[in-house]
């Protein structure tokens, strides 16, 4: 058993470091790339696009959505409930108008041909 945790131990070590270096190839990438994009280097695809994230303010959106059935069903606040909710027309994204900012993130995808 020891050795078990011990490559557990290890392997954890390693995926610290490869997602470190990642975000910091990540970096350059967006650096030399800071806009969408689609370039081809090589046998590489990369892929620079923009995503939007909610970030709710939870005070607002208790204000917001009134209903304690609903609040109930996104009292901890997740934006992908509370984004299934608008979608399924639960509550009206006029609502929760003053309740979230919005995140810009850049993603990067990259594929071989």
């Amino acid at each position: 058993m020891e050795a078990t945790i011990a490559r557990y131990f290890a392997i954890k070590q390693q995926q610290k470091k490869l997602e470190e270096e990642l975000e910091e190839v990540r970096r350059i990438l967006l650096a030399v790339y800071p806009e969408p994009c689609v370039v081809e280097v090589g046998e590489y695809r990369l892929k620079i696009s923009r995503q939007e994230k909610k970030e709710f303010n939870e005070e607002n959106l208790l204000k917001a959505v009134e209903d304690p059935q609903i609040w109930r069903l996104i009292s901890k606040v997740d934006v992908a409930k509370v984004n299934s909710l608008i979608k399924l027309g639960v509550i009206k994204e006029k609502t929760l108008e003053d309740t979230y900012t919005v995140k810009q993130t850049s993603y990067v995808q990259v594929s071989k041909k």
